[in-house]
């Protein structure tokens, strides 16, 4: 189906309570819906948004186009939890009904402010040329969950020397000032970050462009974040443009940090080593941190890519979010865990331990379609080992360590259907270690692997049938040992269906 501009802007207001029905039944009759991650109840999902505590309570917001699985016009959709682990639908958290963002409520952020939830977002507009207009917008949510919107933009221009390309904005609070950065692309369509600061959240002042080491270094950054942990700074961002360089920087577009000194807020400065890409499978961008009130720091991303036409397009939904993901410093790198909140879906547990010799083999209590696991491998002589995942007759998910390149490699060319052909069927890393551990979550149609402790991860989209439940062990070459345990997942609460009268319900 080609969406026309006029398909794509219609309002979800507007649509009758029965057409809203029928989407909803298309999509929840599809084979792909997950059990454990945040989905669309329609439509398209893309950037997590405004993730934050406050009142007692997780808050994390989607973008969210709710008529199909294009990119139109754009709300903000709300979930919210106590625990990270079971998310209750809220429903629409902002909706694109003002003059300052009447083409779509884009990315931002969230922070609890004089005991209030202050979110900052970009309100996207076009005029009859179809020329973008970008607003950086402000949104107040109470105890009550009523989200009131300011009268007027906080930032109404685009400074001096850049596109409009120009949005995302990332709130912190530092002493008593407030800074926010806002991706942005110059003049000469390079990517960069701007930074902000205020003392009341409504009046923000241009302090400038943040310099990195990075001039030239793609034509957009999207979704920048700041943060400091471990006594360390960290900019996470999005850039749009980056050619791909052996086994880096090969999906159409990435996510990765620099990890340096801290913001020299004065100078803008910010002193860093290499860009390194946050995930290393097939599906992930845009993602957001927030801080927890122990201190930890964590990032949700969107399991998805622009551009890219998903198997669930047809039943009128598409992506979904990651698992949070826990953020600490070792050896120099950002290294992901999932968060320990997640231990509380763990259900009936199987465990195995044994030594293989070139050769593959399946055990009891090991297949399923949801489920958690860790395998410990220890390599004695193996050219390469590792898990095969959702594996049918004519499908699987190959996850493994390949020695004599040392190489970690995720394979999805017999995952199922196909999906992102374009940008190729495998992702590569390098890592050099006899000990190789995964620690899998697998839902009906993602996978999320953390290597070693989260020193690297993989996050992926799949798509195969629904008998294809084995999982099988393998070495080739030589000998492996290992240990691995399992544990079926409890399906996520909050995450039933609604009905189509409550989707567009505050």
């Amino acid at each position: 189906m080609e969406w026309t501009k006029e398909q794509r802007y219609r309002r979800v207001e507007e649509v009758s309570s029965e057409e809203m029905k029928e989407l909803t039944e298309k999509v929840n009759s599809c084979q792909w819906r997950q059990t454990f991650h945040i989905q669309p109840p329609t439509g398209l999902l893309n950037d997590p948004n405004g993730f934050s505590y406050y009142n007692g309570e997780y808050h994390l917001f989607y973008q969210w186009f709710p008529l199909g699985p294009v990119h139109g016009l754009k709300y903000w959709y709300h979930t919210k939890s106590k625990d990270l682990v079971h998310w209750e639908n809220v429903g629409i958290g902002i909706h694109p009904d003002t003059e300052f963002d009447s083409h779509g409520a884009y990315s931002g952020s969230a922070i609890e402010y004089d005991g209030k939830l202050h979110i900052l977002y970009t309100g996207n507009t076009r005029d009859e040329n179809w020329i973008r207009h970008p607003y950086q917008c402000l949104a107040i949510m109470g105890e009550d969950g009523v989200v009131k919107k300011s009268d007027q933009p906080i930032i109404a221009e685009v400074p001096a020397g850049y596109t409009d390309h120009f949005r995302d904005p990332k709130v912190w609070e530092e002493g008593n000032v407030l800074y926010t950065i806002i991706g942005a692309q110059r003049e000469n369509e390079t990517g960069c970050v701007l930074l902000y600061s205020s003392s009341d959240f409504r009046n923000w002042k241009l302090e400038g462009e943040i310099q990195t080491e990075l001039e030239q270094f793609g034509y957009m950054w999207e979704c920048p974040d700041y943060f400091e942990l471990d006594n360390q700074g960290v900019l996470i961002f999005s850039p749009q443009g980056l050619e791909a360089e052996e086994d880096c920087y090969q999906n159409i577009y990435q996510s990765g940090y620099l990890l340096g000194d801290k913001l020299d807020v004065s100078n803008r400065l910010f002193t860093h080593g290499e860009f390194i890409e946050l995930d290393r499978g097939f599906d992930f961008y845009a993602q957001q941190t927030m801080q927890t009130p122990d201190g930890r720091r964590i990032l949700v991303g969107w399991m998805g890519l622009p551009e890219i036409e998903y198997p669930t397009d047809r039943n009128e939904w598409a992506h979904c979010l990651t698992l949070p993901r826990e953020l600490s410093v070792r050896d120099g790198k950002l290294i992901q865990q999932p968060v320990k909140e997640l231990q509380a879906l763990r259900g009936q547990q199987s465990k195995a331990a044994d030594t293989i010799n070139n050769q593959t083999k399946v055990y009891t209590g090991f297949s399923g379609t949801a489920y958690e696991m860790i395998c410990e491998f220890e390599n004695q002589d193996a050219v390469e080992f590792g898990l095969e995942l959702r594996a049918g007759k004519q499908e699987k998910t190959v996850i493994k360590y390949d020695a004599l390149q040392k190489k970690i490699v995720l394979d999805r060319t017999a995952s199922g259907e196909e999906v992102g052909m374009l940008y190729g069927t495998t992702r590569k890393c390098s890592l050099d270690a006899r000990k190789i551990k995964f620690h899998v979550f697998v839902d009906t149609s993602s996978v999320e692997i953390f290597i070693n402790d989260g020193e690297e991860v993989f996050t992926s989209r799949i798509f195969p049938r629904n008998h294809s439940e084995e999982i099988r062990f393998f070495a080739r070459e030589g000998q492996v040992s290992f240990q691995a345990v399992k544990w079926e997942r409890e399906q996520m609460l909050g995450q039933a269906e609604r009905s189509s009268e409550e989707l567009v319900c505050r």
